[in-house]
């Protein structure tokens, strides 16, 4: 039998937890794991715990930011000016960068 594995604080996490979610979701979900710098498992420990997510500043984080701001950038050149055409899942990552921007400023 091989040895538990025990996580930061000591625990044998033994459970899993399986769901289904749309391509759409998914997409959502992957950003704001991306930019927080937290694995999977991590993140959504802390989601469910009502936990604040805390972004370390990491080669990744910052790889995430820049991927998720140039997208941003052809999907605004796109739209050029009309407030009608933005789309609901981009003010949601364009307010989660900022946020996420805005914790980084204040670390520095």
């Amino acid at each position: 039998m091989s040895t538990k594995n025990l996580d930061k604080k000591n625990r044998f996490r033994s459970k899993t937890v399986a769901f289904r979610v749309s391509p759409e979701e998914w997409q959502q979900f992957e950003i704001a794991v991306k930019l927080s710098g937290l694995n999977k498992q991590d993140y959504l420990i802390n989601r469910i715990s009502q936990r604040d997510i805390v972004v370390q500043g990491n080669p990744r984080v910052y790889k995430a930011l820049r991927e998720q701001l140039s997208n941003v950038l052809v999907e605004l050149s796109r739209i050029d000016g009309l407030i009608d055409g933005i789309d609901e899942k981009l003010l949601e990552t364009i307010n989660l960068i900022t946020i996420t921007l805005h914790g980084l400023n204040k670390e520095n």
